[in-house]
């Protein structure tokens, strides 16, 4: 007997589009970020050192669970003074995934450092701790693991090679603001955090940044790095009568009222938005393991405790596939009206960093001490790129439950009909 659901024609085949509901607009604000925005315009006091950007710092420390916070203009600068802070210098090598935005390579090639890649686990994305341990050199000085997506680094495996070779560690936590391993919130586990808070983040202002710590010394450089050489006597005083010259190489990075307006507004929003994607990151679990296709969700550890979600990572698995790429299933997907995309390029072979261009450090140092990017391959890596990574956007998981559930529909009835995808696929390629 035919089964009644592979008898559906898929949608991108000519028949009807499952998903009718559709994901809750980004980003979103509120009457009390237009009370404050208006207050800010009248009073003339938009920018440096305002009440707003003071009030989002302590509220932000005691979300993430850290001693201290500053704000910075964007997600990139942070990177390079959190570095700066923990005593990275020129010719030190900084330990980096594979799979990360560009700019986290950029932010250590940028002061002087150089950049190793590592390999990634290939299901959850992040850095590999056996991989961390085997590129360690006596030049490596830090670790930038990237909490990526939807999934933690083990941080209590990276902490410990860490301490073993006498590390820095410095989280890139630009995807999960607010996600915990073992109740201690990342940006406060390894020496610093670094946040991006651009327009697409789970918090956002636009553009913007913040570096979050437990070591005073690191709090008042990373402060001297971002406002032009001033840093606190104390960090418990009132920034205006206690900044004092620090002796640094100082330079404008500042944050403005404007923008932390929108993060306090946003910020008061957060954990109830990231207790909502969690339990439709939950339900579109059990929905695929339901479904039995080669689609799942990426395995989560049990030691997070809570995860913030900048995209849902998902695992596709071609033994399960019948022979479907992952583009083939996700062409198919998003005519059903379920759109998920992929991870970003390596890093190494992004078109959006060409290293050896004559912008780039990379031509006017010593090649010989560096990693050989031209020819780097690291198969975990760029196997999620071609084969593996789909990514359901944060979003989606503020939608409601019924909408989930169309989603879940799409992807059973691509599931159900792959001979028809693969068909639909190679029609595609031949035009």
């Amino acid at each position: 007997m035919v089964s009644i659901r592979k008898q559906a024609v898929l949608a991108v085949e000519g028949g009807t589009k499952t998903v009718t509901g559709g994901a809750p607009a980004w980003p979103i604000s509120g009457a009390q970020e237009v009370k404050w925005m208006t207050e800010v315009v009248k009073s003339g006091k938009w920018s440096w050192l305002g009440q707003h950007e003071r009030a989002f710092c302590e509220e932000y420390s005691r979300f993430i669970g850290s001693t201290y916070t500053v704000g910075l203009a964007n997600g990139t600068v942070t990177l390079q003074c959190a570095l700066q802070a923990v005593g990275v210098v020129p010719g030190d090598e900084v330990l980096v995934p594979g799979m990360t935005w560009c700019a986290t390579a950029q932010a250590a090639m940028d002061i002087g450092a150089n950049v190793v890649f590592v390999d990634i686990d290939p299901e959850t994305l992040a850095i590999d701790p056996a991989s961390i341990e085997k590129a360690i050199t006596r030049r490596t000085k830090a670790i930038i693991p990237v909490h990526l997506y939807g999934c933690m680094c083990d941080m209590d495996a990276i902490m410990k090679i860490a301490r073993k070779h006498k590390l820095k560690v410095v989280e890139d936590v630009a995807h999960q603001h607010g996600s915990q391993w073992k109740g201690k919130g990342a940006g406060a586990i390894g020496d610093a955090g670094s946040f991006s808070f651009q327009q697409s983040k789970v918090l956002t202002c636009g553009e913007g940044g913040a570096v979050t710590t437990n070591d005073v010394d690191v709090y008042k450089t990373v402060f001297a790095l971002k406002q032009v050489g001033w840093a606190p006597k104390d960090p418990k005083k009132s920034w205006f009568d206690n900044l004092a010259p620090a002796n640094r190489y100082g330079h404008n990075y500042r944050l403005n009222e404007m923008q932390a307006v929108l993060l306090r507004g946003g910020l008061s929003r957060l954990a109830a938005q990231t207790a909502l994607r969690e339990q439709r990151a939950t339900q579109f679990r059990k929905g695929l393991e339901a479904i039995g296709g080669p689609l799942r969700v990426a395995r989560r550890d049990p030691r997070i405790t809570r995860q913030a979600y900048y995209a849902l990572t998902c695992y596709y698995d071609p033994a399960k596939s019948g022979g479907v790429n992952k583009h083939a299933f996700a062409h198919a997907l998003a005519a059903e009206g379920c759109s998920m995309g992929g991870p970003y390029w390596p890093v190494y072979r992004t078109p959006l960093l060409n290293l050896y261009d004559r912008t780039s450090p990379i031509p006017f140092r010593d090649l010989k001490k560096m990693q050989d990017y031209k020819h780097l391959k690291l198969p975990n890596t760029e196997r999620c790129v071609e084969e593996t990574c789909l990514l359901l956007g944060h979003a989606h998981l503020l939608g409601r439950a019924a909408y989930i559930n169309q989603l879940l529909a799409a992807v059973r009835k691509v599931s159900d009909n792959l001979p028809a995808v693969k068909r639909a696929w190679e029609k595609k390629s031949k035009k």
